[in-house]
């Protein structure tokens, strides 16, 4: 039992049903743990001891009589708190909300029930998912298991340091503007940005319980451990949403390449619009030194036909547009009214753009896409920095616009910590980041696989090769 906490989920899900373990005390494992080791961290902030335990037996029992229920069967696992889970409390971090229970799953959570997964917590993220750190008054902040003055990310926070700390072998978490991303580079693990669409997030929150809209630019999707675990992750909560069921189905293209020496990928690895410090760049390029001794033909200088200013500008509009919605009139026409240069007034002017403008970005989104598309007629996949430094130290400041972040020796605006994740991003790619390294100060840091739209099954096998190149996840210290 002493190495159950690193255990992956579908070996997990192997031993309860080769019955080397039962669900039932994988369910108590985890919860010991969780409450031994979880207190200097707090990223598991709501617990159901009763529910999981009795969920356990019934599997347990079922799996007595010869059932299955599904590849996940008796695995304990943890959900981002932003996800509606029926019966247990879902906050989104937001006090107004602390004490609300939801009738029913969101849909990625009802996938992951359906193939048998047994949820046991929930974990921290900022209020309403919206920051780059995970903090909220209902529940305190979390922080990084290498280093507890520093964030590990936002807004899945809370799960990528649970699974660092091995809490859980597989997490839901969510990305909008790097949500996913971000903290996988932070604390070490892995996690799939998957291809805007393909996975049905009804259910989370923001908006309101209850709202059917679903955000632009917002993904639902898995994070791990290991690579085989995103893979299944996305396996079982891909399809079409509610309104496409009836119709539509969902069939991903296989890898790109049979073979890892075949694939032909580009790697973008800085740029000056948004330098990487030295430290960080050095292991990304390291990666990618691997991937050439393996045999992959590596480009440094390929590059779609549009610059990294261009799209984190473009991402940066959609991204606020995005999030508007929850802004009252009287604010916006505030915001519109302002006239700085700030990052403050920058942000409020976009935050309240008019419909006509959001109309320009999105075709200028189109036009990037279609520069994505030519680009990858040569290219399998690209590599770009998840971020360019390692997991900042806590700053819960407001307004978020604006705060600075220390990027080498430079003080550098907030929110230009997401440029990377804008080429993606803003153009509904899928993004599969693996960490590559740890620095001399034990920080981790990750690396995206960028690929064409709706291969996600691409970066995930590049992925796959490249994780097992640099050793896999690194584990933190005391864990």
């Amino acid at each position: 039992m002493a190495e159950l906490a690193y255990v992956n989920a579908i070996e997990l899900a192997k031993k309860i049903r080769q019955r080397e373990i039962s669900s039932r005390e994988a369910v108590d494992y985890f919860l010991e743990r969780v409450e031994k080791l979880d207190k200097p961290i707090n990223s598991v902030v709501t617990i159901d001891v009763e529910r999981a335990r009795t969920e356990a037996d019934a599997v347990d029992a079922a799996l007595a009589r010869g059932e299955v229920r599904g590849p996940l069967h008796g695995v304990p696992m943890t959900i981002k708190d932003s996800f509606q889970t029926a019966g247990m409390r879902t906050t989104s971090g937001a006090p107004e909300l602390k004490d609300f229970v939801p009738q029913e799953d969101a849909w990625p959570v009802a996938r992951l029930r359906e193939a048998g997964a047994i949820i046991f917590g929930k974990t921290n993220l900022p209020i309403y998912a919206g920051d780059l750190q995970s903090y909220n008054e209902v529940f305190g902040t979390t922080n990084n298991p290498y280093d507890v003055s520093r964030t590990p990310g936002g807004s899945s926070g809370g799960s990528a340091a649970a699974l660092a700390c091995g809490f859980t072998s597989l997490e839901l978490g969510s990305d909008i503007g790097g949500s996913i991303r971000l903290p996988s580079h932070m604390s070490g693990v892995v996690g799939h940005k998957p291809s805007y669409g393909i996975v049905p997030a009804h259910g989370q929150i923001p908006g309101p319980p209850g709202t059917l809209t679903l955000a632009d630019l917002a993904v639902a999707g898995p994070m791990a451990r290991s690579i085989e675990d995103l893979e299944l992750g996305l396996d079982l909560m891909a399809g079409p949403n509610r309104w496409e069921h009836p119709a539509w189905r969902l069939k991903l293209p296989a890898p790109r390449r049979r073979a890892l020496k075949t694939y032909r990928i580009a790697a973008w690895l800085d740029d000056p619009h948004c330098r990487v410090e030295p430290e960080v760049r050095t292991l990304l390029e390291n990666a990618a030194h691997k991937l050439t001794g393996a045999g992959v033909r590596i480009d440094t200088d390929a590059r779609p036909e549009f610059t990294l200013e261009k799209a984190a500008d473009t991402f940066f509009a959609l991204l606020q547009s995005a999030l508007a919605g929850g802004v009252s009139r009287d604010t916006i026409e505030h915001y519109a009214a302002s006239t700085g240069n700030t990052p403050v007034d920058r942000t409020r002017r976009t935050l309240a753009m008019r419909h006509r403008e959001w109309l320009s970005y999105n075709e200028r989104r189109q036009q990037m896409r279609k520069r994505w598309e030519e680009f990858f007629e040569k290219w399998d996949a690209i590599l770009l920095p998840v971020m360019s430094c390692p997991a900042i130290p806590h700053d819960h400041s407001d307004p978020q616009a604006a705060r600075f972040a220390r990027v080498g020796d430079e003080q550098r605006p907030y929110w230009e910590l997401i440029t990377w994740m804008a080429p993606a991003g803003a153009c509904y790619l899928p993004a599969t980041v693996v960490p590559v390294g740890q620095l001399a100060n034990g920080l981790p840091v990750g690396i995206q696989i960028v690929g064409p739209y709706l291969h996600d099954r691409t970066t995930l096998d590049v992925a796959k090769h490249l994780l097992a190149m640099v050793g896999g996840c690194p584990r933190p210290a005391g864990f």
